[in-house]
């Protein structure tokens, strides 16, 4: 028997998150989200859910969510509103990150306010020049003494003004491969030389900061080189991108529920010709396609996030990354093309979504390397399809 539903537990935590986002967030997104307005109400309410501490076992005060959970929390507020789900999603890869490869110190000293919310995370690995290929990244550390001397820019860094600490990948040595000679230094808020050097104006994505970040011989501890060993960044990094993308996964499968929403409802209450355009087949047409697709990318994330839970799961989270991705870019048009004119007006949700959604199909790696990471692993027989 193979079963397709959620634990008892899981359900309950579903049902809590859900009528925490009815209540407070979808009434709020589209105006915050028009306005620019921070969502510090919503942060605010994360804390007291305890949901950043998703990723951080019990023992420093997290909650050690399951996967599929975990999956539930950026489908659910996803739903409500994209970009407050970025708030959680880069804290909570960057805090699971800590609790996988940081040293005993370094867990004991952030984790326990990560877990609460009294500190945030995020994570720096894109540069101006490297963003797919992060093995030409630029950004260096130079070992002075007990120190790191850094220089580089890092771009498109969530949470940016809130983190404490700033993982931050760079090159501690030249080699060949570049990749084992990058690291990841943890940089403490209001290190001088450590500054925000300006908001990168987006198309969606809004409610949480999307920053520029310079760093300008700035002197980071060598106690605060993760796992303390250099040349594990990059390793370290794309473990954290596999649970990335299944992050990525269930947010794209959130912005759909609410596109398909949208769409059924707006399709029962608008008339032409005398009915509702419900009754006219070219719209059930579409609703059908967007639910069939819909469920399938659930499935494949709570598969993909279940996976997750034994270990390694390059392929399986690429699939649902790209398949969940590709199927919110179809349905937020299909609901934009059921809405018709009032499709394209801020008045409605579906304008939103239908700008939220190319997000997921370039994070956490672009669609078409997550294409390149399944066909590997399907050649090399690392995953194999069918039972």
């Amino acid at each position: 028997m193979v079963d397709f539903e959620l634990n008892d537990e899981q359900r309950l935590f579903r049902q809590t998150l859900r009528e925490f986002v009815d209540s407070e967030i979808v009434p709020v997104a589209s105006e915050w989200e028009r306005t620019g307005r921070y969502p510090t109400e919503i942060v605010e309410r994360f804390r007291q859910l305890g949901l950043f501490g998703m990723t951080i076992p019990e023992e420093y005060g997290g909650l050690a969510l399951d996967r599929v959970s975990f999956a539930l929390v950026f489908e659910e507020i996803a739903r409500g509103w994209m970009g407050v789900a970025g708030v959680l999603g880069s804290h909570s890869l960057a805090a699971w990150m800590i609790a996988q490869h940081g040293t005993e110190e370094q867990k004991k000293t952030y984790l326990p306010d990560l877990a609460t919310g009294a500190r945030r995370t995020g994570i720096a690995l894109t540069e101006p020049g490297a963003g797919t290929d992060l093995q030409g990244i630029q950004t260096r550390a130079v070992r002075d003494g007990d120190h790191y001397v850094v220089n580089g820019t890092k771009t498109w860094i969530t949470n940016a003004r809130h983190a404490d600490p700033m993982p931050v990948l760079v090159k501690t040595s030249v080699t060949e491969p570049a990749h084992r000679g990058m690291s990841l230094l943890l940089v403490e808020a209001g290190t001088p030389g450590y500054t925000v050097s300006r908001d990168l104006p987006k198309l969606g994505y809004k409610g949480t900061e999307t920053c520029e970040i310079s760093l300008a011989d700035v002197r980071v501890p060598v106690a605060n080189l993760l796992g303390g060993t250099e040349g594990r960044g990059m390793q370290q990094a794309l473990s954290a991108l596999e649970l990335g993308r299944v992050n990525i996964a269930a947010r794209a499968v959130g912005v759909s529920q609410c596109a398909y929403d949208a769409a059924l409802n707006y399709s029962r209450e608008r008339h032409a010709f005398g009915k509702p355009i419900a009754d006219f087949q070219a719209i059930q047409l579409k609703l059908a396609d967007m639910a069939t697709e819909i469920q399938a990318a659930r499935l494949l994330t709570y598969w993909a996030a279940v996976r997750s839970e034994s270990g390694a799961v390059n392929a399986e989270a690429a699939m649902a990354k790209y398949f969940a991705s590709e199927v919110a870019l179809r349905t937020t048009m299909e609901a934009m093309r059921v809405h018709g004119g009032y499709g394209y007006s801020q008045e409605f949700v579906v304008e939103r979504l239908y700008r939220d959604a190319p997000l997921m199909a370039i994070g956490e790696g672009t669609n078409d390397v997550q294409r390149m990471v399944i066909a590997r692993a399907l050649v090399s027989e690392a995953v194999k399809i069918g039972w």
